[in-house]
């Protein structure tokens, strides 16, 4: 298991289309993959849950993977979220 903070830079934070491809991403891979924000823990494979924490700009949340291509997992989704900037 690996995991790094990231920080949402995003004007408007996490909203609909940005989740969308993040979860797009996320599911490409064999990797468990998750998203915490203030302690809640979600799937990042799940479109309701990461929109369920209604991440604002300036957020701090820990992405986490496991699995046999975690590390990909984990490099993608953060070049995901620093494209989505």
């Amino acid at each position: 298991m690996i995991q790094q903070t990231v920080t949402i830079n995003r004007n408007a934070g996490l909203y609909a289309q940005p989740v969308n491809k993040l979860v797009q991403n996320a599911s490409r891979f064999n990797a468990d993959i998750f998203l915490t924000y203030k302690g809640r823990k979600v799937n990042v494979k799940s479109v309701l849950g990461v929109l369920s924490l209604a991440i604002p700009k300036r957020a701090e949340i820990i992405l986490e993977a496991s699995g046999d291509d975690e590390i990909e997992a984990l490099k993608e989704l953060i070049q995901t979220l620093e494209m989505l900037e």
